[in-house]
C-alpha cells in the first residue's frame, strides 16, 4: 500500500496559507499508478489550475512487479523546469532530476516537495509505503 498526503501551500513562511489538502492510497499491485498534476482527468492528486510551475502530469508513482514503488518527475512541455523537486527520506534530502526517478523506501515514509522557482508556493507530498 502507498499512501500519499498532499498539501498546497501559498505565501511566505509566516503566513503558512494552505490552499488545500488531499489524501489518496493505492494497493501495491504491479502496474498500479498514482499521478500528481493539474490535469483532473489524469491525476488523483490535483493542484490548482493556475499553478503553472506544476505540469499537467508532474509526478508519477508506479508500482513494479515486486510491489516496490518509484516516483518519476515527468518532463513537461518546456525544456527547463519552472520548479524543483526534493525527496526527503530517512533524514536525507536529494533533488530529483527533471525527467528522473527514484525508488521509495519499503516500510518507510518521507516527503516530496515541489517548489515554485519564482514565488513562495510549494506542493508538500507526504508518503508512506507499507512493507
Amino acid at each position: 500500500m502507498l499512501e500519499l498526503t498532499m498539501a498546497t501551500v501559498s505565501g511566505d513562511a509566516d503566513s503558512g496559507a494552505t490552499a488545500g489538502m488531499q489524501l489518496v492510497e493505492a494497493p501495491s499491485h504491479p502496474g498500479a499508478v498514482l499521478r500528481l498534476g493539474r490535469d483532473r482527468a489524469q491525476c488523483r492528486l490535483v493542484t490548482p489550475e493556475d499553478w503553472l510551475f506544476v505540469s499537467r502530469v508532474h509526478l508519477e508513482f508506479g508500482c513494479d512487479a515486486d510491489g516496490g514503488w518509484t516516483v518519476g518527475w515527468l518532463r513537461g512541455s518546456h525544456p527547463e523546469p519552472s520548479s524543483r523537486v526534493r525527496l526527503i527520506t530517512g533524514g536525507t534530502e536529494r533533488e530529483l532530476d527533471y525527467g528522473g526517478s527514484a525508488a521509495l523506501p519499503r516500510g518507510g515514509s518521507g516527503e516530496l516537495v515541489v517548489q515554485d522557482l519564482s514565488s513562495a508556493r510549494t506542493v508538500n507530498l507526504g508518503f508512506y509505503h507499507e512493507a
